[in-house]
């Protein structure tokens, strides 16, 4: 059984993303960190079913916990790509842990994987806003500036040897004599 961690090992806290769940003190890999709690909903009713909040935890098919309630203070742990937690669902007993996979420094944010599903609905259309992906994101437009400032100096070199080829085409010899490719009758 894992240890589970002291009642103050974190605390609520601004991140880049709004408030989040941060480290204060050491969290050792395989901790329970919090229990993510609230009203355990029932597919089956149709009132309980058609509730409508970010803070759904789906146990199964059938249950899902309702994180949304003031002292469940697991709900402000954020989204991570490369999670520093992750969630231990115990669905008979209707039950979530958010347990450490990895060592968690004082001041360091804990997060966890929330899944395809809840990405695709609520994370996908604004971005992923994870150190991971912002980093990721970070990297593609610096390249794509590179590549864009490779273009315009291809751009401005083709440029420049188009005119040195016509300045060079003006000046033609003609029978010994430069030709400026002006034809006609020099008047008298």
């Amino acid at each position: 059984m894992p240890v589970i961690a002291s009642s103050k090992s974190y605390r609520v806290g601004r991140s880049k993303t709004g408030l989040g769940l941060f480290a204060t003190m050491p969290i050792k890999k395989g901790t329970r960190i919090i229990r993510y709690f609230g009203p355990i909903l029932d597919c089956r009713i149709p009132a309980q079913d058609d509730i409508e909040n970010k803070y759904l935890f789906e146990l199964n098919g059938r249950w899902t916990i309702d994180g949304s309630v003031r002292k469940n203070i697991a709900r402000y742990i954020n989204h991570s790509c490369r999670p520093n937690a992750e969630s231990d669902v115990r669905p008979r007993e209707r039950k979530v842990f958010i347990r450490a996979i990895k060592n968690i420094e004082p001041g360091e944010e804990i997060n966890y994987d929330y899944g395809t599903d809840y990405f695709k609905a609520y994370l996908k259309p604004i971005g992923c806003k994870c150190p991971s992906c912002e980093n990721k994101r970070k990297k593609q437009r610096a390249e794509a500036r590179a590549e864009r400032a490779k273009v315009k100096a291809r751009a401005e070199r083709k440029a420049q040897r188009a005119g040195a080829k016509t300045t060079a085409v003006k000046k033609k010899k003609l029978n010994g004599k430069h030709f400026s490719g002006k034809v006609g009758r020099t008047r008298a």
